[in-house]
């Protein structure tokens, strides 16, 4: 990925952490809503943590790693936003639009483990990278 890419995907996840947070400030206090908006916060913030982390790994395994987590944790937000918007919590066209920001991001992570599979085969010590092989230390 492209260092611009790089950096516009990080801004999106960070901003989309920082709007669901938002959100749920618009979510009235009830014993339902606990485990929604505990949940949601803890998954928006992972998704964008986990691929900052994916960007500064040590192995190709490890950021491969790292942006799986990030993809299953925007599923997992994807999901209690969908529970909140279908509940009638919290401001629905904010939620509505989250969800649609939400389901792009796990289209781009997506896209992004896809290539890491594809491209990648590990070998012990070696990665093919279809023209030439990159020796790194074992894991």
């Amino acid at each position: 990925m492209k260092k611009n890419s790089t950096n516009e995907l990080s801004e999106r996840l960070l901003q989309f952490a920082v709007n669901v947070i938002l959100y749920l400030r618009t979510v009235k206090y009830s014993v339902e809503t606990i485990d929604i908006k505990r949940q949601l916060t803890k998954s928006c913030t992972s998704a964008g943590a986990n691929y900052e982390e994916s960007q500064g790994a040590y192995t190709k395994p490890d950021a491969r790693m790292k942006i799986g987590i990030s993809l299953k944790e925007m599923r997992e937000s994807n999901y209690f936003l969908k529970v909140a918007d279908q509940l009638n919590h919290g401001d629905n066209g904010k939620c509505n639009t989250l969800i649609k920001e939400s389901t792009e991001l796990k289209l781009i992570l997506a896209s992004i483990l896809n290539k890491l599979n594809n491209i990648l085969i590990l070998v012990p010590g070696s990665w093919f990278l279809g023209l030439g092989v990159l020796n790194f230390p074992p894991c």
